[in-house]
């Protein structure tokens, strides 16, 4: 293909240097880590704004359950169970986390973030696990009693 001027136009190339596709796999890797860091800053900082008496009630509660899911040391649907062990950690808590924050002042988010930044540690949620354990004792019951013969 050539110009007016009778030069030939160089085409963009569509193939990747050797550079490009290294470094590809680091800034997706990076992005990762760093959205994994905000969702952790973010569940500190629900788990504080639950604890607040500023908070809206509909909001706190909302919160209260999603730091309590997500710090809790055990899964309702466990990770060795193909695919849906990890729908509840890359959808469900995510989700949960962004409506949460959603239902929250911009004000009091932007502070409780600032605390959960400045805290040291990661509390575990006693609540959660107990939560999530009923579930589970309550389910093996139920099919149990539904599975017994009569």
């Amino acid at each position: 293909m050539s110009t007016p001027s009778g030069r030939t136009a160089r085409q963009p190339s569509l193939a990747l240097s050797k550079i490009q596709t290294e470094a590809l796999p680091n800034v997706l890797l990076d992005r990762v880590k760093e959205w994994a860091r905000a969702i952790k800053n973010d569940v500190l900082a629900l788990w504080l704004a639950a604890r607040d008496r500023r908070t809206p009630w509909y909001a706190k509660a909302l919160a209260a359950t999603v730091a309590a899911y997500a710090l809790s040391p055990i899964d309702l649907i466990p990770d060795f169970i193909p695919v849906l062990g990890y729908l509840d950690d890359l959808l469900i808590v995510p989700a949960g986390i962004a409506l949460a924050v959603w239902l929250i002042p911009p004000a009091l988010m932007a502070e409780f973030r600032l605390q959960a930044a400045n805290r040291l540690g990661q509390p575990k949620s006693i609540a959660g696990l107990i939560a999530i354990a009923t579930i589970w004792l309550a389910s093996v019951l139920m099919v149990l009693w539904l599975l017994w013969p009569a």
